[in-house]
């Protein structure tokens, strides 16, 4: 995929390392992809953008995640 950006002031002092990182960790945010796919758009391996998340305060568990992972332990509690 190409993503072709205009020649803005704003946009000439982020290389394109700073750009993808800035996509993935927007796109994770708004729950479009996967922290997968988002550390893969970022070119980061799973420690690295997970840091980079927290630095960001971007949550990586949901609320409904959080419960899963509940429910599931109650289950095997329960066994």
């Amino acid at each position: 995929m190409t993503v072709t950006l205009p020649d803005d002031p704003a946009l000439l002092s982020l290389d394109e390392g700073q750009l993808k990182l800035e996509i993935a960790c927007a796109l994770f945010a708004w729950g479009r992809v996967s922290r997968g796919v988002a550390r893969r758009v970022a070119g980061l391996d799973s420690l690295a953008f997970d840091e980079e998340l927290f630095r960001r305060k971007i949550p990586t568990w949901t609320v409904e995640m959080f419960e899963q992972d509940m429910a599931a332990w109650e289950s095997m509690r329960r066994e």
